[in-house]
């Protein structure tokens, strides 16, 4: 939308004087984000504001990532999208396959005669958002991984050292043991059970979670989520819940607030877990790398990507694209992301951007803030470990959920809940196939 700005306006019943004028081209970022981080993002879009005088960006949180990409569809179909979109990355497959509605980054930025280096982005979040070929359709933003924080208060408190090696599931279970010894009512929680103890576990295990190299081979994929390793993780888990040295508190981040709190000694989360701990913590707390069972499949092979992308929306004028490909270069300018990487913990989106908080000392100065960086780039990624691209895959997520809590709870056996998340989830690939004909 183009907003006439007017000057000085003199008015009268029957003479008007001339006016000067100025157009502004506004343009709208729907986004998912609350607390610290939309306070940080609505910062970013007051500083691009102020930078310039040509476009202005307005932003508006729409709900939580599933909310948000609803609301996004919704409006394009009534003619109201916005011009950015953003959309978790389980949504992609989605998005990818909306002909029509989405504009792709690469042709925004080409159409707007920006400057576009789509080498400079990190190739391991890169390659999540691309074309075979390497193209961009979306731009990475917030872009996550899974790691283990630590309260050292409370392994002090029952008697463990805080610093015990922790890289391996085998040495977890021992610190979990003796926390419950020690009368720790929380042990371990997590956030986000599906992205990080299946999605994320079969790429750091090297074990495929879908056929067709996770999806990105084809849209006629099978689930394959069900195999050993991953029903013996989940088997585990099982056990520890009814041992009661894994709590459940949730399928999404509910479990944030209990470790936030000082009430948990383990957390599972994504690094971006960062800014809300930090703020809130009132405890000395640990960043590190999300453990491993020893001898099962490659592991460490490297994490998968969470969080979320830009999409930019079809519909809109020559100008307003412009106005979105100046943004878009503004949050990707290595200040920018810099600053964001370090206040937030979600991963560095460019190469740039990384070595200027290295050579800057944050990492010295908050050790563990670089493992998420490291987890996610010491190894090229493999077949299994690029990535999942998967249609349907918030709702098929809400399937893992809801076979998880089954096992949680001792209703099933680890290997009946995720036989029946895989036939269950492989009726949703068949109708997203079907689809995408």
């Amino acid at each position: 939308m183009t907003k006439l700005t007017l000057g000085a306006l003199a008015a009268a019943t029957t003479v008007l004087t001339p006016i000067a004028s100025s157009a502004q081209t506004e343009i709208e970022f729907w986004h998912a984000f609350t607390g610290r981080l939309g306070e940080l993002v609505a910062a970013q879009v007051e500083q691009f504001n102020a930078s310039q005088s040509e476009y202005s960006v307005t932003q508006a949180h729409k709900g939580n990532y599933s909310e948000t990409l609803n609301a996004g569809i919704a409006a394009f179909r009534a003619g109201e999208q916005p011009e950015i979109l953003m959309v978790f990355e389980v949504g992609t497959a989605t998005m990818m396959g909306a002909q029509g509605a989405i504009k792709p980054v690469y042709e925004v930025m080409a159409d707007a005669g920006a400057e576009f280096d789509q080498d400079a982005y990190i190739g391991s979040v890169k390659g999540y958002y691309t074309t075979p070929d390497g193209q961009m359709l979306s731009l990475p933003f917030n872009s996550s991984t899974p790691v283990l924080w630590v309260n050292r208060d409370r392994f002090e408190g029952a008697g463990l050292d805080p610093d015990m090696d922790l890289s391996t599931w085998q040495n977890v279970e021992m610190a979990l043991d003796q926390l419950a010894e020690a009368g720790e009512e929380c042990p371990l929680v997590t956030a986000w059970q599906s992205w990080i103890h299946l999605e994320n576990f079969s790429a750091y295990h090297d074990v495929p979670f879908a056929s067709q190299a996770n999806g990105f081979g084809g849209t006629d994929t099978e689930l394959m989520l069900n195999g050993e390793a991953q029903v013996a993780h989940i088997s585990k888990m099982g056990e520890w819940a009814q041992e009661g040295k894994f709590i459940y508190t949730g399928r999404r981040n509910e479990g944030g607030a209990n470790f936030r709190s000082g009430e948990c000694a383990l957390f599972t989360e994504s690094s971006a877990g960062y800014a809300g701990i930090k703020a809130e913590a009132e405890f000395d707390f640990d960043v590190r790398p999300l453990p491993y069972w020893e001898g099962v499949g490659n592991a460490p092979q490297n994490t998968i990507i969470g969080g979320a992308s830009l999409w930019v929306m079809e519909g809109h004028s020559d100008e307003e694209y412009k106005a979105v490909a100046a943004f878009l270069n503004f949050l990707s300018s290595s200040d920018v992301q810099a600053q964001w990487h370090q206040d937030t913990g979600y991963l560095p989106i460019t190469t740039e951007a990384g070595e200027a908080t290295r050579a800057a000392g944050f990492y010295d100065e908050n050790p563990g803030t670089d493992v998420a960086v490291i987890q996610m780039t010491a190894k090229e990624p493999t077949e299994n470990s690029k990535g999942l691209r998967l249609g349907n895959f918030d709702q098929i997520r809400g399937i893992i959920d809801e076979e998880l809590e089954g096992v949680w709870a001792g209703d099933k056996t680890a290997q009946e809940a995720l036989d029946s998340a895989k036939e269950r989830g492989d009726a949703l690939l068949r109708r997203f196939e079907q689809a995408s004909r």
